[in-house]
């Protein structure tokens, strides 16, 4: 079979004009874009022995963290084994699949890796390690891989993207100056680089800057509208920069409007949604109805038992609807999960399932208990993945049961690892506590 180089240069087993329909597909993944996935389907309409292809549609549905995208990702293995690639870098794409197939995403980010190593303007590896350590919590690894291909890239005709992929490994690393920096030169080059985009929003969020923060993303709403669901979640943070501010009717106008306006069950979506109500309802705003839609999704979605990120926000929603029956169902499938040398699944069992009971003890009002759990899964939250301002609900969360149950000392404690965390910065949550503390213990005086 011929082969035609993608956009970054590199020798792909295509021809013709099906290779600018690919380079659509790599490109639509670096930007987040809606269109991603039907470019991916034209694509192995035409040729559905491409093993690349089959390989990239695999992992993206095992990034979806659903049960049943779990069967689709072994059919796409399948058909890429029968595929023959041509190519020594096609062979370890397939292997990575087939490497998380079997429980071992690190393996897998690790093939693609030796990718990267190898030929480091390879933008589809770069972006593909990126999505599997984000998963697994991991932005040291991240930012390695990130910065170890980022020299060859100076002339990159997607170099706006990687910037967008160093400058979040920075934030999440702590290195917020950098990061704000960085991200904002890569959307200057990359004006649909959400990613980046946001990367920089992230960077206002852990300086406790909300109100620039807001500042950055009113204007650049086209970074994001041509995205896929990444949408709702750059709506969310601009929410949570309402929320710090204490505007509490525009963050849940963006809820209405923006955050849940298609009531999809993507585990991410529910989160965005979960996790700002849950913040809400700690600073006493009433927020109507709005679980019920969440709980009734996320009863549906608890038997996956894919991923403990999304099992925690699931757990908040069903708290937050009283679905009680169905929390305790969720605890007892946590429970029974073993994990047998699969790596997700070990992260369920700890620390997912000592945050989980930690969240049904604290909606049942058992403060003390839900301060054992919550403290428990505590030091290891970060392995559930995602970013530090998703996960910080659970940290907000353990910080009020340590109120809640009197431990005004352990709450302070937390308070300050977390502003230590945060470059030292107050933000408007913090500030709130810290004067709450302050109170109690001038009222014990």
């Amino acid at each position: 079979m011929p082969l035609s180089d993608d956009l970054s240069g590199i020798p792909t087993s295509l021809s013709g004009e099906l290779i600018g329909h690919w380079n659509r597909v790599i490109t639509g993944i670096l930007s987040h874009a809606a269109s991603t996935g039907p470019d991916l389907n034209r694509v192995l309409a035409a040729v559905p022995d491409f093993a690349l292809g089959q390989a990239i549609r695999g992992v993206s549905c095992l990034l979806l963290g659903r049960a049943e995208m779990v069967d689709i990702a072994r059919q796409a293995y399948a058909a890429a084994l029968t595929g023959a690639p041509a190519t020594m870098r096609e062979i370890a794409f397939v292997h990575a699949l087939g490497d998380w197939l079997h429980g071992r995403p690190s393996r897998a980010a690790a093939r693609m890796q030796v990718i990267l190593t190898l030929n480091p303007r390879d933008a589809l590896a770069m972006k593909m390690i990126q999505a599997i350590h984000f998963v697994m919590g991991r932005p040291d690894a991240m930012r390695a891989s990130v910065e170890g291909a980022l020299p060859a890239w100076d002339d990159h005709p997607a170099r706006g993207y990687i910037l967008g992929c160093h400058a979040f490994t920075l934030e999440e690393t702590g290195e917020f100056d950098r990061a704000e920096r960085i991200g904002r030169e890569g959307v200057a080059l990359a004006h649909d680089d959400a990613w980046g985009l946001h990367a920089v929003a992230h960077v206002f969020d852990s300086t406790g800057r909300a109100r620039a923060g807001l500042d950055w993303l009113t204007g650049r709403e086209g970074a994001w509208a041509h995205c896929n669901n990444f949408r709702f979640h750059v709506w969310w943070h601009r929410a949570l920069m309402h929320l710090d501010l204490g505007e509490y009717d525009t963050a849940l106008a963006l809820y209405d409007a923006d955050i849940r306006a298609e009531k999809t069950d993507d585990y991410r979506d529910i989160s965005n949604g979960a996790s700002l109500l849950a913040r809400l309802e700690l600073e006493g705003v009433d927020v109507g109805d709005r679980w019920n839609e969440l709980a009734d999704l996320s009863e549906n979605r608890a038997a996956d038992g894919c991923l403990a990120f999304a099992d925690l926000h699931y757990m908040l929603a069903l708290c937050g609807g009283e679905r009680d029956q169905a929390a305790a169902g969720l605890i007892a499938r946590m429970q029974a999960t073993r994990p047998a040398g699969h790596e997700l699944q070990r992260v369920i069992t700890h620390p997912g399932l000592h945050v989980a009971q930690g969240l049904q003890a604290f909606a049942a009002g058992e403060y003390p208990v839900a301060w054992m759990h919550l403290r428990a899964g505590r030091a290891d939250l970060q392995q559930i993945g995602g970013s530090h301002a998703q996960r910080d609900v659970f940290d907000r969360i353990t910080i009020e049961a340590a109120l809640r149950s009197g431990y005004a000392d352990a709450a302070d404690a937390l308070l300050r690892d977390r502003m230590a965390r945060r470059g030292g910065s107050v933000d408007g949550y913090t500030a709130a506590r810290l004067s709450l503390i302050d109170a109690v213990r001038m009222k014990a005086v």
